[in-house]
């Protein structure tokens, strides 16, 4: 597994934005983020698509568009990606703890 580049633009008790590289051969096995009380809500909006694979999933998600942007609740859902098969895949993360 390549490693995930993660650079931290803001972090606080309640919120964080990343910007998340993964590169080729890389994946993401299906999981979730357990947070103990309180609610966990991500969006992620993929920056750059890799040529091939890549695609996140997730058993439920609030909204998408474009196969771009992705709003969910990682602690309640699983949630994965695909091995990146060519190319890398860079999001902005947004991380919100309620």
């Amino acid at each position: 597994m390549t490693k995930v580049f993660n650079t931290t633009l803001l972090r606080s008790r309640r919120l964080s934005v990343n910007i998340v590289t993964y590169h080729e051969g890389h994946r993401v096995l299906q999981h979730n983020d357990p947070m103990g009380s309180g609610r966990y809500f991500k969006f992620n909006m993929v920056l750059i698509k890799p040529t091939k694979g890549g695609n996140f999933s997730c058993e439920k998600v609030i909204f998408s568009l474009f196969d771009r942007i992705f709003f969910f609740r990682p602690d309640k859902y699983l949630h994965s990606v695909s091995k990146i098969e060519k190319g890398k895949r860079k999001l902005l993360s947004v991380a919100m703890y309620i």
